[in-house]
């Protein structure tokens, strides 16, 4: 199985990154989670990316606040998919969302919600399961247990409603 590379701006984001960390686990897709900078190590940034493919990863996961360049700079040396995950720190982290979204052509980074850590895993997990059928199996899984926690909490529901 291919690994996820989970890469922060800061090790400040790892509050909101440890979500994506443990839904991986959950999984049982490999990880590896790194510091790196967009603009305090854009070489060892670069670098890593030019190199993932050949170190085994299938995905790259890039986390960051304020001007949240990190996942356009991986995306830019890479051609494995790359994952965005805006971190709010400032400007209720729209100025990370824009910054992490706005890709020119030919440079596409997916995007997920503001501190969406764990969407971000779950988005990596689907790409691993295009050619896994074991992750496959185990999302169809997890789809029917979110489709069973509805249908029970609306049932509850309505058991309440018809107490009033």
């Amino acid at each position: 199985m291919k690994k996820v590379a989970v890469i922060m701006g800061s090790d400040s984001d790892f509050p909101v990154v440890k979500n994506a960390l443990t839904e991986l686990k959950k999984y049982g897709v490999p990880f590896e989670c790194r510091v790196m900078s967009a603009h305090r190590t854009p070489e060892l940034a670069a670098d890593f990316a030019k190199n993932a493919k050949a170190d085994g990863f299938g995905v790259i996961i890039c986390a960051a606040g304020m001007a949240a360049h990190l996942a356009g700079v991986i995306a830019g040396n890479t051609t494995l998919p790359v994952i965005g995950i805006p971190i709010k720190s400032t400007f209720e982290g729209l100025d990370a969302l824009l910054a992490t979204v706005q890709m020119p052509s030919g440079i596409p980074v997916a995007t997920v919600a503001v501190n969406g850590a764990k969407n971000a895993a779950v988005l990596a997990i689907e790409m691993l399961a295009l050619s896994d059928e074991k992750l496959s199996e185990q999302l169809e899984a997890a789809k029917r247990e979110m489709v069973e926690g509805v249908v029970a909490k609306d049932k509850a529901l309505q058991e309440q409603i018809a107490a009033l």
